[in-house]
C-alpha cells in the first residue's frame, strides 16, 4: 500500500513533491515556528511514518504523540491536533493501528501486526526522518530561549563589570578563569 495514493477527507496524502524545508522536511502539517513562519516540515506520508514509529515504540494518546513529535524535533515543529487526529484516523483506516477507549474521551493507539510490517518495510525512510528531526532539534537548540537568556545574562554581567572602572589584575584573572571554566563545562555537556 505504500506506493499507492491515499485520499482522506479530499486531501492528497502521498505522492506530491514540494520545495524542501531548510532542515530537509516538507509538509504543511502543524506549524514551523522558526521566525514565526508557517512552513512545510514533512512531505505527505512522512508524519504518518513518524507517528506509526512512535506508537510502535509506545502505545500513546493523540496528545502524547503531539508532544513526542515536538520533543523529537527539538521544538522546531509541533503538529496541531487538526493534523495528528486525521493522521491517526488514517492509520486506523489502513489497519496499521487500533484505538481503544482509555476513558475520559481519550483513545489509546496501538500498532497492529500489519502496521509493524509496514513500518519494517519502510525502516530506511523512518530512520532518515528521525535523523533529520534530530538535526532540526540540534539547530533549534541553538535558538533555545533558555540558552539565549543565559548568553545575554553573561554578556550583560561582563559588560557591566568591564565598564564599572579599572579592574585589578586579580579581577581580570578571576573573570577569565570563570569564563574558561564555563566554556569547558559547556564543551563537556
Amino acid at each position: 500500500m505504500f506506493g499507492r495514493h491515499h485520499h482522506h477527507h479530499g486531501r492528497h496524502i502521498h505522492g506530491e513533491h514540494h520545495s524542501r524545508h531548510p532542515f530537509g522536511f516538507h509538509g504543511h502539517e502543524g506549524h514551523h515556528r522558526r521566525g514565526g513562519r508557517m512552513g512545510r516540515f514533512f512531505d505527505h506520508g512522512d508524519l504518518r511514518l513518524v507517528v506509526l514509529k512512535l506508537i510502535a515504540d509506545k502505545p500513546s494518546h493523540g496528545y502524547e504523540l503531539i508532544k513526542a513529535v515536538e520533543t523529537a524535533a527539538g521544538g522546531a515543529y509541533t503538529p496541531s491536533p487538526g493534523v495528528i487526529y486525521p493522521t491517526l484516523t488514517l492509520l486506523e483506516e489502513l489497519g496499521y493501528v487500533t484505538a481503544s477507549d482509555a476513558g475520559g474521551g481519550k483513545k489509546l493507539y496501538t500498532i497492529t501486526d500489519e502496521g509493524q510490517a509496514f513500518l519494517e518495510s519502510n525502516s530506511q525512510p523512518v530512520h532518515g526522518l528521525f535523523t533529520r528531526m534530530a538535526e532540526a532539534a540540534a539547530q533549534s537548540a541553538a535558538f533555545s530561549p533558555q540558552i539565549m537568556r543565559a548568553r545575554e545574562n553573561l554578556k550583560t554581567a561582563l559588560r557591566l563589570k568591564l565598564t564599572s572602572g579599572a579592574l585589578t589584575p586579580e579581577q581580570v584573572a578571576a573573570i577569565a578563569k570563570v569564563m574558561d571554566e564555563a566554556a569547558a563545562a559547556i564543551e563537556g555537556v
